[in-house]
């Protein structure tokens, strides 16, 4: 688990790509005090495992469900990339629950100012994943933790301070470049357990679940 808190932008120092899969180098600094070999990194807010570790880098492997489903097939030598180490029992909590499980990737539609922040506004690969997007709701960019701002049906926009800016890729990000977003998997659960069976042939699996709109909202969990 990741807290979408980026620890350092590092460097894709080399890649080496088959068929739908791919070798990632990349030079680090911070992260490589205490990682090991096995240990789950964030990069660009997938979920990765390091394979080998150097004196100033590691490495890791892209399996093609990854590859398919998010933006490091882009990534070219050079590439900038936020990382975070997974998150230490006992440790600090100061963003959301991030998984590292990304649901896929959005375009930047635009960037503008508002004062002292900057406004991106970006639309999902998946026009379904707006269930997921709600305004003040958390979101995941680039393994960023952000807060939705504003959603309109086919975009939605959050709002960057000058320190994540300055401390993250978003800083050389342009209208155009894709991000890989991961929705909050709270969202995603309940979604899953109201709607689980819904579609299935079996009505015996699909009426095995109290749980429903109504017992919720009875509950007083709606």
């Amino acid at each position: 688990m990741f807290t979408g808190l980026i620890e350092e932008v590092g460097v894709l120092r080399g890649v080496t790509s088959g068929s739908e899969m791919m070798v990632l180098n990349i030079s680090a600094s911070v992260i490589m005090d205490d990682l090991k070999i096995g240990d789950s990194v964030s990069v660009n807010g997938v979920c990765l495992t390091a394979t080998t570790l150097g004196e100033h880098s590691f490495t890791v492997d892209v399996m093609p469900q990854t590859y398919r489903n998010s933006n490091l097939k882009e990534l070219r030598p050079g590439s900038k990339m936020n990382l975070e180490r997974a998150m230490a029992a006992g440790g600090r909590f100061g963003g959301h629950i991030v998984q590292g499980h990304v649901d896929g990737t959005a375009t930047i539609q635009g960037v503008k100012r508002d004062r002292n922040a900057m406004v991106f506004t970006l639309a999902p690969q998946h026009p379904s994943l707006f269930k997921f997007i709600i305004p003040q709701g958390s979101i995941t960019i680039d393994g960023i933790s952000l807060t939705v701002v504003e959603v309109d049906g086919s975009t939605f926009s959050v709002s960057i301070i000058p320190h994540t800016l300055g401390e993250t890729v978003l800083a050389h990000k342009k209208a155009g470049d894709t991000v890989n977003i991961e929705c909050d998997v709270l969202g995603k659960y309940v979604d899953h357990l109201l709607h689980y069976g819904s579609a299935s042939a079996n009505k015996a699996e699909a009426g095995s679940s109290r749980l429903s709109h109504d017992f919720l909202a009875a509950n007083g969990f709606l």
